[in-house]
Protein backbone atom coordinates (compact mmCIF):
# COMPACT_ATOMS: atom_id res chain seq x y z
CA UNK A 1 0.00 0.00 0.00
CA UNK A 2 1.28 3.47 -0.84
CA UNK A 3 1.65 6.34 1.61
CA UNK A 4 0.89 9.76 0.08
CA UNK A 5 2.29 13.16 0.93
CA UNK A 6 5.65 14.32 2.28
CA UNK A 7 7.38 11.00 2.86
CA UNK A 8 10.93 12.28 2.23
CA UNK A 9 13.09 11.79 5.30
CA UNK A 10 10.98 9.06 6.87
CA UNK A 11 12.75 5.94 8.06
CA UNK A 12 11.84 2.58 6.47
CA UNK A 13 10.43 1.47 9.83
CA UNK A 14 8.22 4.54 9.98
CA UNK A 15 6.98 3.94 6.45
CA UNK A 16 6.15 0.32 7.30
CA UNK A 17 4.27 1.52 10.35
CA UNK A 18 2.28 3.96 8.20
CA UNK A 19 1.48 1.21 5.70
CA UNK A 20 0.04 -0.93 8.50
CA UNK A 21 -2.71 1.70 8.92
CA UNK A 22 -4.35 0.25 5.79
CA UNK A 23 -5.23 -2.85 7.84
CA UNK A 24 -7.34 -0.83 10.27
CA UNK A 25 -11.10 -0.74 10.00
CA UNK A 26 -13.72 1.52 11.56
CA UNK A 27 -17.32 0.62 12.41
CA UNK A 28 -19.88 2.34 10.12
CA UNK A 29 -21.32 4.38 13.00
CA UNK A 30 -17.90 5.71 14.13
CA UNK A 31 -16.14 8.81 12.83
CA UNK A 32 -12.92 7.10 13.90
CA UNK A 33 -12.22 4.24 16.27
CA UNK A 34 -10.22 4.78 19.43
CA UNK A 35 -7.67 2.23 18.23
CA UNK A 36 -7.14 4.05 14.91
CA UNK A 37 -6.95 7.45 16.64
CA UNK A 38 -4.36 6.10 19.11
CA UNK A 39 -2.29 4.58 16.29
CA UNK A 40 -2.38 7.82 14.25
CA UNK A 41 -1.33 9.79 17.33
CA UNK A 42 1.51 7.40 18.06
CA UNK A 43 2.89 7.57 14.51
CA UNK A 44 2.42 11.35 14.43
CA UNK A 45 4.41 11.83 17.65
CA UNK A 46 7.12 9.45 16.47
CA UNK A 47 7.61 11.17 13.09
CA UNK A 48 6.90 14.74 14.23
CA UNK A 49 4.41 15.13 11.38
CA UNK A 50 0.68 15.32 10.84
CA UNK A 51 -0.73 11.95 9.76
CA UNK A 52 -4.17 11.34 8.31
CA UNK A 53 -6.43 8.83 6.61
CA UNK A 54 -9.28 9.03 4.12
CA UNK A 55 -11.87 6.54 5.32
CA UNK A 56 -14.48 4.99 3.08
CA UNK A 57 -18.12 4.63 4.11
CA UNK A 58 -17.48 0.92 4.59
CA UNK A 59 -14.94 1.73 7.31
CA UNK A 60 -11.86 0.79 5.31
CA UNK A 61 -8.83 3.05 4.79
CA UNK A 62 -8.58 4.27 1.18
CA UNK A 63 -5.56 6.59 1.57
CA UNK A 64 -2.86 7.17 4.18
CA UNK A 65 -1.43 10.68 4.03
CA UNK A 66 1.55 12.20 5.82
CA UNK A 67 2.35 15.93 5.96
CA UNK A 68 4.76 18.08 7.91
CA UNK A 69 4.39 19.55 11.39
CA UNK A 70 2.11 22.37 10.20
CA UNK A 71 -0.18 20.97 7.53
CA UNK A 72 -1.24 17.98 5.50
CA UNK A 73 -1.82 17.82 1.72
CA UNK A 74 -4.33 15.38 0.29
CA UNK A 75 -3.74 13.22 -2.80
CA UNK A 76 -5.49 14.06 -6.05
CA UNK A 77 -8.98 12.63 -5.64
CA UNK A 78 -10.70 15.35 -7.67
CA UNK A 79 -11.57 13.04 -10.55
CA UNK A 80 -13.04 10.27 -8.42
CA UNK A 81 -16.77 9.78 -8.80
CA UNK A 82 -18.62 11.39 -5.94
CA UNK A 83 -20.61 9.16 -3.62
CA UNK A 84 -24.38 8.98 -3.39
CA UNK A 85 -26.18 12.28 -3.07
CA UNK A 86 -23.90 15.24 -2.66
CA UNK A 87 -21.02 13.51 -0.93
CA UNK A 88 -17.92 11.72 -2.11
CA UNK A 89 -18.17 8.86 0.36
CA UNK A 90 -14.82 9.68 2.01
CA UNK A 91 -14.04 11.37 5.32
CA UNK A 92 -10.72 12.81 6.42
CA UNK A 93 -9.30 12.12 9.89
CA UNK A 94 -5.88 13.59 10.70
CA UNK A 95 -3.75 14.60 13.66
CA UNK A 96 -2.52 17.95 14.88
CA UNK A 97 0.53 18.05 17.11
CA UNK A 98 0.73 19.73 20.52
CA UNK A 99 -2.89 20.90 20.42
CA UNK A 100 -4.25 22.90 23.36
CA UNK A 101 -7.70 22.20 24.77
CA UNK A 102 -10.16 24.93 23.76
CA UNK A 103 -8.12 26.06 20.75
CA UNK A 104 -9.56 25.43 17.28
CA UNK A 105 -8.08 22.39 15.56
CA UNK A 106 -9.62 22.75 12.12
CA UNK A 107 -7.64 25.00 9.81
CA UNK A 108 -8.76 26.96 6.78
CA UNK A 109 -7.20 24.24 4.59
CA UNK A 110 -9.34 21.59 6.30
CA UNK A 111 -12.54 23.51 5.62
CA UNK A 112 -11.58 24.28 2.02
CA UNK A 113 -10.81 20.59 1.40
CA UNK A 114 -14.16 19.64 2.94
CA UNK A 115 -15.98 21.93 0.53
CA UNK A 116 -13.81 21.54 -2.58
CA UNK A 117 -13.59 17.75 -2.49
CA UNK A 118 -17.18 17.26 -1.27
CA UNK A 119 -15.96 15.09 1.63
CA UNK A 120 -18.43 13.56 4.06
CA UNK A 121 -16.67 15.01 7.06
CA UNK A 122 -13.31 16.31 8.33
CA UNK A 123 -12.07 15.43 11.83
CA UNK A 124 -8.88 16.79 13.43
CA UNK A 125 -7.35 15.00 16.40
CA UNK A 126 -5.31 17.05 18.84
CA UNK A 127 -2.50 14.84 20.21
CA UNK A 128 -0.11 15.54 23.07
CA UNK A 129 3.67 15.11 23.12
CA UNK A 130 3.27 11.39 23.85
CA UNK A 131 0.92 10.92 20.89
CA UNK A 132 -2.28 10.44 22.90
CA UNK A 133 -5.46 11.93 21.33
CA UNK A 134 -6.72 14.62 23.72
CA UNK A 135 -9.22 16.70 21.71
CA UNK A 136 -11.23 16.45 18.53
CA UNK A 137 -13.02 18.92 16.24
CA UNK A 138 -15.15 18.00 13.24
CA UNK A 139 -16.99 19.74 10.39
CA UNK A 140 -19.52 18.47 7.87
CA UNK A 141 -21.32 20.11 4.91
CA UNK A 142 -24.71 21.79 5.25
CA UNK A 143 -27.50 22.07 2.67
CA UNK A 144 -28.56 25.48 1.40
CA UNK A 145 -29.74 27.63 4.30
CA UNK A 146 -30.73 31.20 5.15
CA UNK A 147 -27.46 31.83 6.99
CA UNK A 148 -25.44 30.94 3.86
CA UNK A 149 -23.28 28.56 5.88
CA UNK A 150 -21.52 25.85 3.87
CA UNK A 151 -20.57 23.67 6.86
CA UNK A 152 -21.17 23.08 10.56
CA UNK A 153 -18.32 22.85 13.07
CA UNK A 154 -18.51 20.77 16.26
CA UNK A 155 -15.93 21.19 19.01
CA UNK A 156 -13.18 21.26 19.91
CA UNK A 157 -14.11 18.85 22.70
CA UNK A 158 -12.33 16.21 24.79
CA UNK A 159 -11.74 13.12 22.68
CA UNK A 160 -12.86 10.69 25.38
CA UNK A 161 -16.25 12.44 25.60
CA UNK A 162 -16.86 12.67 21.87
CA UNK A 163 -19.93 10.83 20.58
CA UNK A 164 -21.47 11.03 17.11
CA UNK A 165 -23.24 8.36 15.07
CA UNK A 166 -21.55 8.92 11.74
CA UNK A 167 -23.87 6.65 9.72
CA UNK A 168 -27.04 8.31 11.04
CA UNK A 169 -25.60 11.78 10.54
CA UNK A 170 -24.68 11.10 6.91
CA UNK A 171 -28.03 9.47 6.24
CA UNK A 172 -29.89 12.50 7.61
CA UNK A 173 -27.70 14.96 5.72
CA UNK A 174 -28.12 13.15 2.41
CA UNK A 175 -31.87 12.97 2.87
CA UNK A 176 -31.99 16.70 3.59
CA UNK A 177 -29.81 17.50 0.57
CA UNK A 178 -32.01 15.31 -1.62
CA UNK A 179 -35.19 16.92 -0.24
CA UNK A 180 -33.84 20.41 -0.93
CA UNK A 181 -32.82 19.36 -4.46
CA UNK A 182 -36.30 17.97 -5.20
CA UNK A 183 -37.98 21.11 -3.89
CA UNK A 184 -35.75 23.38 -5.95
CA UNK A 185 -37.40 24.43 -9.25
CA UNK A 186 -35.49 23.49 -12.39
CA UNK A 187 -35.01 26.77 -14.24
CA UNK A 188 -32.06 26.08 -16.54
CA UNK A 189 -30.95 23.16 -18.65
CA UNK A 190 -27.22 23.44 -17.84
CA UNK A 191 -27.34 23.57 -14.06
CA UNK A 192 -26.46 26.21 -11.50
CA UNK A 193 -23.63 28.74 -11.69
CA UNK A 194 -21.84 31.34 -9.59
CA UNK A 195 -20.85 34.53 -11.41
CA UNK A 196 -17.42 35.94 -10.58
CA UNK A 197 -16.44 39.52 -11.36
CA UNK A 198 -12.87 40.78 -10.89
CA UNK A 199 -12.70 44.58 -11.15
CA UNK A 200 -9.47 46.42 -11.84
CA UNK A 201 -9.09 50.17 -11.34
CA UNK A 202 -11.76 52.19 -13.11
CA UNK A 203 -13.75 49.09 -14.02
CA UNK A 204 -15.57 49.45 -10.71
CA UNK A 205 -17.56 52.36 -12.15
CA UNK A 206 -19.45 50.07 -14.53
CA UNK A 207 -19.62 47.05 -12.21
CA UNK A 208 -23.45 46.86 -11.85
CA UNK A 209 -24.09 47.10 -15.61
CA UNK A 210 -21.31 44.59 -16.36
CA UNK A 211 -22.69 42.10 -13.84
CA UNK A 212 -26.21 42.51 -15.20
CA UNK A 213 -24.92 41.80 -18.71
CA UNK A 214 -23.00 38.74 -17.49
CA UNK A 215 -26.18 37.54 -15.78
CA UNK A 216 -28.09 37.86 -19.05
CA UNK A 217 -25.34 36.05 -20.97
CA UNK A 218 -25.45 33.18 -18.46
CA UNK A 219 -29.25 33.01 -18.66
CA UNK A 220 -29.10 32.96 -22.46
CA UNK A 221 -26.50 30.18 -22.36
CA UNK A 222 -28.84 28.06 -20.22
CA UNK A 223 -27.49 28.21 -16.66
CA UNK A 224 -29.27 29.22 -13.48
CA UNK A 225 -27.37 31.97 -11.67
CA UNK A 226 -27.53 31.26 -7.92
CA UNK A 227 -24.87 33.63 -6.58
CA UNK A 228 -22.62 36.52 -7.59
CA UNK A 229 -19.16 37.34 -6.23
CA UNK A 230 -17.32 40.62 -6.83
CA UNK A 231 -13.71 41.43 -5.94
CA UNK A 232 -11.90 44.70 -6.50
CA UNK A 233 -8.15 44.42 -7.02
CA UNK A 234 -5.23 46.54 -8.13
CA UNK A 235 -4.29 43.90 -10.71
CA UNK A 236 -5.55 40.52 -11.92
CA UNK A 237 -3.84 37.69 -10.04
CA UNK A 238 -1.54 35.97 -12.57
CA UNK A 239 -2.55 32.49 -11.42
CA UNK A 240 -6.03 32.67 -9.90
CA UNK A 241 -7.42 35.88 -11.49
CA UNK A 242 -8.84 36.74 -8.05
CA UNK A 243 -7.14 36.35 -4.67
CA UNK A 244 -6.64 32.85 -3.29
CA UNK A 245 -8.64 33.62 -0.15
CA UNK A 246 -11.50 34.97 -2.27
CA UNK A 247 -11.32 31.88 -4.48
CA UNK A 248 -11.74 29.68 -1.40
CA UNK A 249 -14.80 31.76 -0.48
CA UNK A 250 -16.21 31.30 -4.00
CA UNK A 251 -15.76 27.51 -3.71
CA UNK A 252 -17.57 27.48 -0.37
CA UNK A 253 -20.47 29.48 -1.76
CA UNK A 254 -20.68 27.25 -4.83
CA UNK A 255 -20.82 24.19 -2.58
CA UNK A 256 -23.48 25.76 -0.36
CA UNK A 257 -25.61 26.74 -3.39
CA UNK A 258 -25.10 23.37 -5.13
CA UNK A 259 -23.46 25.10 -8.12
CA UNK A 260 -21.19 23.23 -10.52
CA UNK A 261 -20.05 26.10 -12.78
CA UNK A 262 -17.99 29.26 -12.20
CA UNK A 263 -18.53 31.97 -14.84
CA UNK A 264 -15.92 34.75 -14.96
CA UNK A 265 -16.64 38.18 -16.38
CA UNK A 266 -13.24 38.41 -18.05
CA UNK A 267 -11.12 36.30 -20.33
CA UNK A 268 -8.89 33.82 -18.51
CA UNK A 269 -5.58 32.51 -19.76
CA UNK A 270 -5.32 28.72 -20.16
CA UNK A 271 -3.08 28.59 -17.08
CA UNK A 272 -5.56 30.57 -14.98
CA UNK A 273 -8.50 28.40 -16.06
CA UNK A 274 -6.50 25.24 -15.21
CA UNK A 275 -5.42 26.55 -11.81
CA UNK A 276 -8.93 27.61 -10.81
CA UNK A 277 -10.45 24.31 -11.99
CA UNK A 278 -7.84 22.25 -10.09
CA UNK A 279 -8.46 24.15 -6.86
CA UNK A 280 -12.24 24.37 -7.10
CA UNK A 281 -13.04 21.04 -8.77
CA UNK A 282 -15.71 22.99 -10.69
CA UNK A 283 -16.29 23.74 -14.35
CA UNK A 284 -14.68 27.11 -15.17
CA UNK A 285 -16.09 29.28 -17.97
CA UNK A 286 -14.68 32.64 -19.01
CA UNK A 287 -16.44 35.40 -20.93
CA UNK A 288 -15.20 34.27 -24.37
CA UNK A 289 -16.25 30.66 -23.82
CA UNK A 290 -19.65 31.79 -22.61
CA UNK A 291 -20.26 33.89 -25.73
CA UNK A 292 -18.98 31.09 -27.97
CA UNK A 293 -21.41 28.67 -26.33
CA UNK A 294 -24.31 31.04 -27.01
CA UNK A 295 -23.25 31.42 -30.64
CA UNK A 296 -23.00 27.64 -31.00
CA UNK A 297 -26.58 27.29 -29.72
CA UNK A 298 -27.88 30.05 -31.99
CA UNK A 299 -26.13 29.11 -35.26
CA UNK A 300 -28.62 27.67 -37.74
CA UNK A 301 -27.27 28.29 -41.23
CA UNK A 302 -24.28 26.52 -42.77
CA UNK A 303 -22.38 29.82 -42.77
CA UNK A 304 -23.03 30.49 -39.09
CA UNK A 305 -22.08 26.98 -37.97
CA UNK A 306 -18.81 27.12 -39.92
CA UNK A 307 -17.87 30.46 -38.40
CA UNK A 308 -18.70 29.29 -34.87
CA UNK A 309 -16.63 26.12 -35.40
CA UNK A 310 -13.68 28.24 -36.54
CA UNK A 311 -13.89 30.53 -33.51
CA UNK A 312 -14.16 27.56 -31.14
CA UNK A 313 -11.17 25.79 -32.68
CA UNK A 314 -9.04 28.93 -32.28
CA UNK A 315 -10.16 29.16 -28.66
CA UNK A 316 -9.39 25.50 -27.95
CA UNK A 317 -5.93 25.33 -29.57
CA UNK A 318 -3.90 27.09 -26.84
CA UNK A 319 -5.81 25.13 -24.19
CA UNK A 320 -4.75 21.70 -25.44
CA UNK A 321 -1.72 21.80 -23.15
CA UNK A 322 -3.79 20.87 -20.10
CA UNK A 323 -2.13 18.03 -18.22
CA UNK A 324 -3.63 14.67 -19.03
CA UNK A 325 -1.88 11.33 -18.67
CA UNK A 326 -3.62 10.02 -21.80
CA UNK A 327 -2.06 12.80 -23.88
CA UNK A 328 1.50 12.32 -22.61
CA UNK A 329 2.06 8.77 -23.91
CA UNK A 330 3.84 8.14 -27.18
CA UNK A 331 1.84 6.55 -29.96
CA UNK A 332 2.96 3.11 -31.08
CA UNK A 333 2.96 1.18 -34.34
CA UNK A 334 4.64 1.88 -37.65
CA UNK A 335 5.89 5.44 -37.88
CA UNK A 336 5.46 5.90 -34.15
CA UNK A 337 8.63 4.22 -32.85
CA UNK A 338 11.49 6.17 -31.41
CA UNK A 339 10.75 9.66 -30.08
CA UNK A 340 7.63 9.71 -32.22
CA UNK A 341 4.80 12.21 -31.81
CA UNK A 342 2.85 12.52 -28.60
CA UNK A 343 -0.93 12.38 -28.57
CA UNK A 344 -0.89 15.99 -27.44
CA UNK A 345 1.11 17.02 -30.50
CA UNK A 346 -1.19 14.99 -32.74
CA UNK A 347 -4.18 16.70 -31.19
CA UNK A 348 -2.69 20.14 -31.80
CA UNK A 349 -1.77 19.28 -35.37
CA UNK A 350 -5.30 18.06 -36.11
CA UNK A 351 -6.81 21.20 -34.62
CA UNK A 352 -4.49 23.36 -36.78
CA UNK A 353 -5.50 21.35 -39.84
CA UNK A 354 -9.15 21.80 -38.90
CA UNK A 355 -8.63 25.57 -38.48
CA UNK A 356 -6.93 25.81 -41.88
CA UNK A 357 -9.78 23.88 -43.52
CA UNK A 358 -12.45 26.02 -41.82
CA UNK A 359 -10.65 29.23 -42.84
CA UNK A 360 -10.66 28.09 -46.46
CA UNK A 361 -14.37 27.28 -46.31
CA UNK A 362 -15.19 30.60 -44.63
CA UNK A 363 -13.18 32.42 -47.32
CA UNK A 364 -15.13 30.50 -49.97
CA UNK A 365 -18.37 31.60 -48.31
CA UNK A 366 -17.10 35.18 -48.35
CA UNK A 367 -16.53 34.97 -52.12
CA UNK A 368 -20.01 33.52 -52.61
CA UNK A 369 -21.50 36.39 -50.59
CA UNK A 370 -19.65 38.90 -52.75
CA UNK A 371 -21.08 37.30 -55.90
CA UNK A 372 -24.60 37.47 -54.46
CA UNK A 373 -24.07 41.10 -53.54
CA UNK A 374 -22.95 41.92 -57.09
CA UNK A 375 -26.14 40.36 -58.42
CA UNK A 376 -28.16 42.46 -55.97
CA UNK A 377 -26.30 45.61 -56.96
CA UNK A 378 -27.25 45.05 -60.60
CA UNK A 379 -30.89 45.26 -59.63
CA UNK A 380 -30.29 48.73 -58.20
CA UNK A 381 -32.20 47.93 -54.99
CA UNK A 382 -30.67 49.79 -52.02
CA UNK A 383 -29.58 47.78 -48.97
CA UNK A 384 -30.25 48.98 -45.41
CA UNK A 385 -28.50 47.10 -42.59
CA UNK A 386 -29.70 47.15 -38.96
CA UNK A 387 -26.80 47.25 -36.50
CA UNK A 388 -26.50 47.82 -32.77
CA UNK A 389 -25.84 46.32 -29.38
CA UNK A 390 -27.26 42.87 -28.74
CA UNK A 391 -30.87 42.80 -27.49
CA UNK A 392 -31.46 46.43 -28.52
CA UNK A 393 -34.53 45.45 -30.58
CA UNK A 394 -33.08 45.00 -34.08
CA UNK A 395 -35.09 41.88 -34.98
CA UNK A 396 -38.28 43.43 -33.58
CA UNK A 397 -37.72 46.48 -35.79
CA UNK A 398 -37.21 44.25 -38.84
CA UNK A 399 -40.46 42.41 -38.10
CA UNK A 400 -42.40 45.65 -37.59
CA UNK A 401 -41.14 47.31 -40.77
CA UNK A 402 -41.42 44.32 -43.10
CA UNK A 403 -44.08 42.10 -41.51
CA UNK A 404 -41.50 39.29 -41.16
CA UNK A 405 -41.58 36.63 -38.46
CA UNK A 406 -37.90 36.59 -37.53
CA UNK A 407 -37.24 35.30 -34.00
CA UNK A 408 -37.38 38.29 -31.63
CA UNK A 409 -36.99 37.48 -27.93
CA UNK A 410 -35.63 39.10 -24.80
CA UNK A 411 -32.28 37.32 -24.98
CA UNK A 412 -28.77 38.25 -25.99
CA UNK A 413 -27.74 37.15 -29.49
CA UNK A 414 -31.20 35.87 -30.38
CA UNK A 415 -30.25 36.53 -34.02
CA UNK A 416 -26.96 35.12 -35.23
CA UNK A 417 -27.45 34.57 -38.97
CA UNK A 418 -28.27 37.66 -41.09
CA UNK A 419 -31.93 37.92 -42.13
CA UNK A 420 -32.90 39.96 -45.20
CA UNK A 421 -36.44 41.06 -46.05
CA UNK A 422 -37.95 43.47 -48.62
CA UNK A 423 -39.36 46.79 -47.47
CA UNK A 424 -41.65 48.55 -49.98
CA UNK A 425 -42.04 52.31 -50.32
CA UNK A 426 -44.42 54.43 -52.43
CA UNK A 427 -43.71 54.96 -56.14
CA UNK A 428 -42.81 51.27 -56.56
CA UNK A 429 -39.63 51.71 -54.58
CA UNK A 430 -38.22 49.05 -52.30
CA UNK A 431 -35.15 48.32 -50.19
CA UNK A 432 -33.55 45.20 -48.78
CA UNK A 433 -33.55 45.39 -44.98
CA UNK A 434 -30.91 43.17 -43.29
CA UNK A 435 -30.77 42.24 -39.61
CA UNK A 436 -27.19 41.59 -38.42
CA UNK A 437 -25.39 40.03 -35.46
CA UNK A 438 -25.55 42.16 -32.33
CA UNK A 439 -22.45 43.73 -30.82
CA UNK A 440 -21.31 43.34 -27.22
CA UNK A 441 -18.60 44.67 -24.95
CA UNK A 442 -15.27 42.84 -25.26
CA UNK A 443 -16.41 40.78 -28.24
CA UNK A 444 -13.79 37.99 -28.59
CA UNK A 445 -11.23 38.70 -31.32
CA UNK A 446 -11.46 35.19 -32.74
CA UNK A 447 -15.22 35.57 -32.97
CA UNK A 448 -14.84 38.92 -34.72
CA UNK A 449 -12.43 37.38 -37.21
CA UNK A 450 -14.60 34.33 -37.81
CA UNK A 451 -17.73 36.42 -38.37
CA UNK A 452 -16.08 39.03 -40.56
CA UNK A 453 -17.78 37.43 -43.58
CA UNK A 454 -21.14 38.00 -41.87
CA UNK A 455 -20.31 41.62 -41.05
CA UNK A 456 -19.50 42.11 -44.75
CA UNK A 457 -23.25 42.11 -45.32
CA UNK A 458 -23.40 45.36 -43.37
CA UNK A 459 -20.30 46.59 -45.20
CA UNK A 460 -22.16 46.43 -48.52
CA UNK A 461 -25.13 48.43 -47.25
CA UNK A 462 -26.12 51.85 -48.57
CA UNK A 463 -27.45 52.89 -45.16
CA UNK A 464 -27.13 51.71 -41.56
CA UNK A 465 -29.80 51.86 -38.89
CA UNK A 466 -28.02 52.04 -35.52
CA UNK A 467 -30.58 50.81 -32.98
CA UNK A 468 -30.20 51.92 -29.35
CA UNK A 469 -32.13 50.64 -26.35
CA UNK A 470 -32.53 53.89 -24.41
CA UNK A 471 -34.27 52.10 -21.53
CA UNK A 472 -31.03 50.25 -20.72
CA UNK A 473 -29.05 51.87 -17.86
CA UNK A 474 -25.84 51.18 -19.81
CA UNK A 475 -27.13 52.71 -23.06
CA UNK A 476 -24.35 55.32 -23.31
CA UNK A 477 -21.64 52.69 -22.87
CA UNK A 478 -23.38 50.46 -25.44
CA UNK A 479 -23.41 53.32 -27.96
CA UNK A 480 -19.66 53.82 -27.47
CA UNK A 481 -19.03 50.08 -27.87
CA UNK A 482 -21.07 49.92 -31.08
CA UNK A 483 -19.37 53.00 -32.54
CA UNK A 484 -15.95 51.57 -31.72
CA UNK A 485 -16.76 48.22 -33.35
CA UNK A 486 -18.21 49.93 -36.43
CA UNK A 487 -14.88 51.72 -36.74
CA UNK A 488 -12.91 48.47 -36.33
CA UNK A 489 -15.01 46.90 -39.10
CA UNK A 490 -14.59 50.00 -41.33
CA UNK A 491 -18.34 50.55 -41.34
CA UNK A 492 -18.21 54.05 -39.86
CA UNK A 493 -17.94 55.56 -43.38
CA UNK A 494 -21.46 54.40 -44.30
CA UNK A 495 -24.31 56.92 -43.75
CA UNK A 496 -26.47 55.92 -40.80
CA UNK A 497 -29.59 56.83 -38.91
CA UNK A 498 -29.72 56.45 -35.15
CA UNK A 499 -32.91 54.70 -34.02
CA UNK A 500 -33.77 55.60 -30.43
CA UNK A 501 -35.71 52.45 -29.59
CA UNK A 502 -37.94 51.68 -26.56
CA UNK A 503 -38.71 55.38 -26.20
CA UNK A 504 -42.01 54.41 -24.58
CA UNK A 505 -40.11 53.00 -21.60
CA UNK A 506 -38.47 56.33 -20.69
CA UNK A 507 -39.87 59.79 -20.08
CA UNK A 508 -40.72 61.96 -23.15
CA UNK A 509 -37.99 64.42 -22.07
CA UNK A 510 -35.38 61.65 -21.93
CA UNK A 511 -36.40 60.32 -25.35
CA UNK A 512 -36.28 63.84 -26.80
CA UNK A 513 -32.79 64.37 -25.36
CA UNK A 514 -31.48 61.21 -27.02
CA UNK A 515 -33.20 62.12 -30.28
CA UNK A 516 -31.71 65.63 -30.24
CA UNK A 517 -28.16 64.71 -29.20
CA UNK A 518 -27.81 61.91 -31.77
CA UNK A 519 -29.97 63.43 -34.53
CA UNK A 520 -31.96 60.24 -34.35
CA UNK A 521 -35.53 59.02 -34.58
CA UNK A 522 -37.32 58.00 -31.39
CA UNK A 523 -39.81 55.12 -31.58
CA UNK A 524 -40.98 51.85 -30.11
CA UNK A 525 -40.16 48.93 -32.37
CA UNK A 526 -43.30 47.19 -31.13
CA UNK A 527 -45.57 50.02 -32.36
CA UNK A 528 -45.80 50.26 -36.16
CA UNK A 529 -47.30 53.78 -36.06
CA UNK A 530 -44.25 55.16 -34.23
CA UNK A 531 -42.01 53.99 -37.10
CA UNK A 532 -43.47 56.41 -39.68
CA UNK A 533 -40.83 59.14 -39.03
CA UNK A 534 -38.12 56.50 -39.50
CA UNK A 535 -39.55 55.41 -42.86
CA UNK A 536 -39.64 59.02 -43.99
CA UNK A 537 -36.03 59.48 -42.89
CA UNK A 538 -34.92 56.32 -44.76
CA UNK A 539 -36.67 57.53 -47.90
CA UNK A 540 -35.03 60.92 -47.61
CA UNK A 541 -31.55 59.45 -47.10
CA UNK A 542 -31.79 57.00 -50.00
CA UNK A 543 -33.63 58.85 -52.76
CA UNK A 544 -33.35 62.55 -52.08
CA UNK A 545 -29.60 62.18 -51.69
CA UNK A 546 -27.87 60.08 -54.41
CA UNK A 547 -26.03 57.07 -53.04
CA UNK A 548 -22.54 57.26 -54.54
CA UNK A 549 -20.16 56.40 -51.72
CA UNK A 550 -19.75 52.72 -52.72
CA UNK A 551 -18.85 53.42 -56.34
CA UNK A 552 -16.52 56.21 -55.27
Amino acid sequence: MEVFGKTTGLKPSELRKLERIYRRRVAPEEVTSRELAAFLGEVSAETGRQVGVLLHRSGGVDFVVVGDAARIDLPDIGRLRAGSGRFRGLRLVHTRLRAVLGVDLLTRDDLVDLVRLRLDLVATLGVDADGRPRTIEIAHPLPENDANEAYRRMGPMPFDRFELDFADTMRALEEEFARRARARPVRAKDGRAVLVQVLIGREAARAPEAMRELRELARTAGVDVVDEVVQRRDAVHPKWALGRGKLDEVVERAMQKDARVLVFDRNLSPAQADAIASVSDLKVIDRTQLILDIFAQRAESRDGKLQVDLAQMKYVLPRLGRSDDALSRLTGGIGGRGPGETKLEIGRRRVRERIADLEKRVERLSRERKQRRRLRERTGIPVVAIVGYTNAGKSTLLNTLTGADVLATDQLFATLDPRTRRLRFPEAREVLLTDTVGFIRDLPKDLMAAFRATFEEAGAADLLLHVIDVSDPAAEEQVKTTERLLGDLELDRIPRIVVVNKADLVSPAEAARWEHELSGVALSALAAESARPLLERIQEELWKRPVTWRRA
